[in-house]
């Protein structure tokens, strides 16, 4: 009968621990702080704060970075409510746990789009607003003379044509 693993969540970054993998550090009020390496364990010690370090779960989901509120997340959360083993239920629970993680997949890859595409399409006035600024740089000067030079000529000629008319 194969056992199972239990996973943490890293207290500082919330990335998974593995058996044997990490620290744990216990408080004097017996509250058990699990960290995945020593820099989680030294930003902890440091009393910095996960919302506020840019690589930590906790920072991307206070900035909009990742899908912060979902329902597909209350499916991993933790139960301690032993079950009886029942072979039909143990099948629908990996149906569902597929399911839900197809779910999940998409619903963040649709997040990620809608942010990427709001980010391409600040950056592209951005830059419409830099060259329009900016143009001076791009076309030298004599090739704005000569573009002022062949309009001018243009509308003469088609003021002469219109004369001779």
């Amino acid at each position: 009968k194969p056992s199972t693993m239990r996973l943490e969540k890293c207290y500082f970054c919330s990335s998974t621990i593995y058996p044997g993998h990490g620290i744990m550090f216990v408080r004097n009020d017996s509250k058990a702080f699990r960290f995945c390496r020593s820099k989680c364990h030294r930003n902890f010690k440091q009393k910095r704060n996960p919302r506020k370090v840019r690589w930590t779960k906790a920072y991307r989901k206070a900035n909009g970075k990742e899908l912060a509120k979902d329902t597909v997340y209350e499916f991993e959360k933790r139960r301690n409510v032993p079950v009886k083993y029942d072979r039909e239920l143990m099948v629908k629970t990996l149906k569902a746990m597929k399911k839900v993680e197809n779910i999940r997949t998409a619903r963040e890859r649709r997040f990620k789009e809608k942010r990427t595409k709001i980010a391409k399409l600040i950056q592209s006035k951005q830059a419409r607003a830099e060259i329009k600024r900016d143009i001076k740089l791009i076309i030298s000067p004599l090739a704005q003379k000569d573009k002022v030079e062949v309009k001018e000529k243009v509308t003469q000629l088609s003021k002469n044509t219109m004369e001779v008319e």
